[in-house]
């Protein structure tokens, strides 16, 4: 039994998939008898059984070597699209971490949105979020990969326009989807030019082929740059990463998913690709670059948020720069241990946040404050998951950033700078955030606000017990890092960086020392991070822009040339009909002489070359 589960390890994305099909029934005339919660259930159910199937097959699948699958789908000349399914513990184990946190996503919907009418279409979407993640990870296929990344997106844009009554819920899904789109132009062109050049899209065939090409080193960086544009987008890195603030519009349990592992799809391809990246130089440091900037950059823009979904938003973006980082400089064990640490603490903050906002009228940062005596296990779901996701011993994040500065120490310090650096201002963001919303006294906004009924309290508190237990998890299966050979300095500055973070965040926000709300001393840079480095009017100016102005000049084309062309045939053929009409006499000598003349001109058109050159030599 358990040997058919691993063999049939490719049904797992087919529950979620018939899950979203048995939700399209629930449509309006059934839901006015039956109500939408009974989409929910058939949902939950099947993602519980993709979660219990993917389990089972994960621990038949540990210490064994990886197997292939292949399901045919077409086979046109030389080219094969068969879809590869690659069994192997990563992939297996990815499987459960995806429907594990729907599941606690789904189980967290039912309280987040429990007076919203459109509970099919929701648990629909999240289901195909499900099934396209599940099938990018068991997919072994580059080409494959590119179309559920699509699939992903166009989910995307619905997930976030679920609420399209409201302006900024359309605009957001707008700009998720266009910003989404520049990438995914890039990858495409990437994907298309790299099989010529390999002959094959399978990544264990990449793998090997990148061992004993000769190709040139030129053409090489700038397929490899397409490739590297795809995975920028999904990840939300700069300047691809307004998608991921904008899709903060959209209801709090996709966030859930889409903050801790709908963002990491990239760095899931970006791993697979890594081979084919490193025969180029050029590629691989800009991968760094990106992963350092953004890391930064994005840390210092959400200590300016003063939205709290939009202060995690930011948070997301650079941890995903610490993975490009690792990917950049060839540790992809560390990325996607960075990943997996990530996605359990990034669910849990989403999580305390949508309780707060769930029940507060407003989620702006400034108006709230002591809410620690009213809502202790949103308090203790937050401390627990932003300890998660910073170097803060025992948890799992403080043994990923070991395990990669640590491999950057002797090679790369500067990087480990970056990521001191960066480990620190997120200390500093999420104690901010935590201090403005749970710390000193309670104001006009947030004195009556209870905490939230137990559909959203229990995932918060699997979770939660989850992330404690996550360090335990990972040392039983020998996925931490050996503490007799690492440095032992680099723990401890890692550690040093989380205090000086949290510190300053708590003496500057819980203290009296600092007036409230807390301005820095220029007001342009303080404007500058708070606008997203303006990125927004950036975008407006170039790709929104662009987008208009082409669709304007197709619009005017379709206008007056198309349908210019259409109307001038319509009305050319009225007017022939209305004229035989009046020169139609019904006598067929009239008709005879009519067809006459007509093949009489028709013949005079065929022999005119013959007549011009007869009339040439009569007549020199």
């Amino acid at each position: 039994m358990v040997h058919f589960l691993l063999q049939t390890i490719w049904l797992v994305p087919c529950y979620a998939l018939l899950g979203a099909i048995l939700s399209i029934a629930w449509v309006p005339g059934i839901t006015r008898r039956t109500g939408p919660r009974p989409a929910a259930y058939v949902n939950l159910l099947m993602t519980l059984l993709a979660f219990l199937h993917g389990l089972v097959a994960l621990f038949a699948s540990w210490n064994q070597p990886p197997q292939e699958l292949l399901i045919p789908w077409l086979t046109v000349a030389n080219l094969d699209l068969s879809f590869p399914v690659e069994i192997s513990s990563v992939t297996i184990a990815a499987t459960v971490l995806v429907t594990g946190i729907n599941l606690l996503a789904q189980t967290y919907a039912i309280g987040y949105m429990e007076m919203d009418w459109g509970w099919a279409r929701f648990y629909a979407l999240l289901a195909l979020f499900e099934a396209g993640m599940c099938g990018l990870v068991l997919c072994n296929s580059l080409f494959f990969s590119y179309i559920i990344l699509e699939i992903l997106t166009l989910g995307t844009y619905l997930l976030v326009g679920l609420w399209f009554s409201q302006p900024l819920v359309v605009t957001g899904a707008r700009d998720a989807f266009l910003t989404k789109r520049v990438g995914d132009l890039l990858l495409l062109m990437g994907v298309l030019a790299l099989y010529p050049l390999a002959g094959t899209w399978n990544f264990t065939e990449l793998a090997q082929w990148a061992t004993t090409n000769s190709v040139d080193p030129k053409i090489m960086t700038l397929v490899g740059l397409a490739l590297v544009a795809g995975p920028m987008g999904k990840c939300a890195q700069f300047p691809l990463h307004l998608w991921l603030d904008e899709a903060m519009e959209g209801p709090i349990p996709s966030t859930i998913l889409r903050n801790s592992v709908v963002v990491a799809t990239g760095a899931w391809v970006l791993v697979k690709l890594e081979p084919v990246l490193a025969l180029s130089p050029v590629v691989m440091a800009t991968i760094v670059y990106i992963g350092a900037v953004t890391a930064v950059g994005a840390t210092l823009i959400a200590i300016a948020q003063i939205d709290a979904k939009r202060a995690l938003s930011y948070s997301v973006s650079a941890y995903m720069g610490l993975v490009f980082i690792a990917v950049g400089t060839g540790h992809s064990d560390a990325a996607l241990l960075l990943v997996l640490t990530h996605a359990v603490g990034s669910s849990l903050l989403v999580m305390s946040i949508g309780a707060i906002v769930w029940n507060n009228i407003t989620q702006d940062l400034t108006q709230m404050g002591g809410l620690w005596s009213h809502r202790p296990i949103s308090g203790l779901a937050f401390l627990v998951g932003g300890a998660g996701l910073l170097a803060f011993p025992p948890l799992g994040s403080f043994w990923a950033l070991l395990k990669l500065a640590d491999s950057l120490w002797d090679t790369r310090p500067w990087l480990v700078g970056v990521l001191l650096v960066v480990n620190a201002l997120t200390a500093f963001s999420l104690t901010r955030v935590f201090c403005l919303i749970f710390g000193n006294q309670a104001k006009q906004m947030t004195e009556r606000s209870p905490e939230v009924h137990w559909p959203m309290i229990l995932p918060m508190m699997v979770l939660l017990g989850f992330t404690l237990h996550l360090p335990l998890v990972l040392q039983s299966l020998s996925l931490l890092p050996d503490w007799d050979r690492v440095y032992k300095d680099v723990g401890l500055l890692l550690t040093w960086s989380t205090i000086f973070g949290c510190s300053i965040a708590s003496i500057i926000y819980l203290g009296r020392m600092v007036s409230k709300p807390v301005q820095l001393f220029w007001k342009p840079l303080q404007d500058f991070f708070a606008y997203d480095f303006y990125s927004a009017e950036i975008y407006r100016i170039t790709i929104v822009f662009g987008v208009g102005l082409v669709s304007n000049v197709i619009a005017l084309i379709d206008r007056y040339l198309v349908d210019g062309l259409v109307n001038f045939v319509g009305l050319a053929s009225i007017f022939s009909g209305e004229s035989l009409k009046y020169s139609t006499s019904g006598q067929s000598q009239f008709y005879a002489f009519t067809i006459l003349c007509g093949v009489g001109l028709l013949g005079m058109m065929l022999g005119w070359p013959f007549l011009s050159h007869l009339s040439f030599n009569l007549f020199p």
